[in-house]
């Protein structure tokens, strides 16, 4: 057993298990955030236009920061700052609820993620062989996701204790968040000889576009492609209740489909690397296609028992997976940058997805919103589904 799991090393556990206690942070008050902003006076335009910028942010600092992870030749600083940005972002909000001052907390959280994102995957890419690369990201997701079963469990039963006290939340979200940056105490890293010292500008990561080879460019826009139409996930809550489920529902489900995205990731990580990626990665959009059209035309608050769990699933078997995809197709001093722009184009691009798919439900109905989605998938499964193996290959490119 020890032989089959030495990919699982103690960095990569270390690593997994920051996440998992951020992201416990992080998801303590992702449920409470929008009741909280509403209750001292942010407007839903307000609201809207600070998750904007907050994930703008976050996607650009992916870029830069991934890019600078490769120059600098070490990830573990870009690592431990963004987590101690974000961890400290956590108790700032309880200092005070002026808007200017709730901008700033948000924009250093959202840097932090920016800061630590491509120079962590990059880390967990140089940690990890060509074959173990689905699993190993697996199985840091499955405990990322973890943190975000265990967050809004928390936070339901610090506010049942506490009715209404969101900055005493703040405050102990913290804990979580100082746990994650301890831990990477833990880790040390051998530097890699630093590249030629080059000035780089905020967006010149996208120059690695035309840099990476032909696979790495074609998996890239399909992935963009999805990006644009995957809208939040608060549009699929937000459907349930429409449909006639209360509120504890709701977060329970919520949470449901948290379990099965954690229990899934690391086994549907271990079939990526031994029946294909590209074969394990299409199953999964497959699911979502079909849960986007069940979502379209269900009225029945039952049965999102059903799709949250194929949501789950489709996502076990895409996010980490999609993350090894893109490492393997990059040079090891490459990778920072190589994650940092696949991270930082579809995170801004879910941005636009969300705008677009609640515009559509405005005007045409949710039917459509959800329709049109599944359809724009369905066009990515059969953009990938054709490409030959020299375009869209899903093993350890020739650099």
């Amino acid at each position: 057993m020890r032989k089959k799991l030495a990919y699982i090393t103690r960095p990569v556990l270390i690593l997994s298990l920051v996440s998992c206690f951020a992201d416990i942070a992080s998801e303590m008050l992702y449920p409470v955030m929008p009741v909280y902003l509403s209750s001292i006076g942010f407007s839903v335009f307000l609201i809207g236009l600070l998750e904007g910028l907050a994930e703008t942010t976050a996607g650009i600092g992916k870029g830069y920061f991934g890019q600078l992870s490769d120059i600098r030749g070490n990830r573990l600083p870009f690592v431990r700052w963004g987590y101690f940005l974000s961890a400290v972002s956590k108790p700032l909000l309880a200092v005070s609820a002026l808007p200017l001052w709730i901008f700033g907390a948000r924009f250093i959280d959202r840097l932090g993620k920016g800061t630590r994102t491509g120079a962590r995957d990059a880390l967990l890419s140089d940690l990890s062989a060509p074959e173990t690369k689905a699993r190993v990201f697996g199985f840091h997701r499955a405990l990322d996701t973890l943190g975000a079963v265990m967050g809004p469990l928390l936070a339901l039963l610090y506010l049942q204790w506490r009715p209404e006290d969101y900055k005493g939340l703040f405050l102990l979200a913290f804990g979580p968040g100082l746990i994650s940056v301890s831990l990477l105490l833990l880790l040390k890293e051998k530097k890699s000889a630093p590249k030629k010292e080059e000035k780089i500008a905020l967006f010149s990561y996208f120059k690695y576009y035309k840099k990476g080879n032909t696979s790495y460019r074609y998996l890239l826009k399909f992935l963009l492609l999805f990006a644009l139409f995957n809208s939040s996930d608060v549009l699929l809550l937000l459907k349930m209740k429409e449909s006639g489920a209360d509120e504890t529902l709701v977060l329970t489900v919520y949470i449901f489909y948290n379990i099965v995205f954690a229990l899934f990731s690391f086994p549907l990580g271990m079939l990526a690397d031994r029946w294909g990626l590209r074969r394990t990665f299409l199953a999964g959009i497959g699911i979502y296609i079909l849960v986007y059209l069940g979502f379209a035309i269900n009225t029945q608050p039952g049965i999102y028992w059903l799709l949250f769990f194929g949501y789950g699933l489709y996502a076990a078997a895409t996010d980490g997976i999609a993350k090894a995809w893109i490492a393997l197709q990059a040079k090891k001093s490459d990778t920072g940058n190589a994650m940092g722009l696949y991270s930082s184009v579809t995170g801004m691009a879910a941005f636009f997805a969300s705008s677009m798919a609640g515009l559509i439900w405005w005007q045409a109905g949710a039917v459509w919103a959800f329709g049109i989605t599944a359809l724009a998938a369905a066009v990515v499964f059969i953009g990938i589904a054709i490409q030959p193996a020299d375009l869209l290959s899903d093993k350890k490119a020739a650099l």
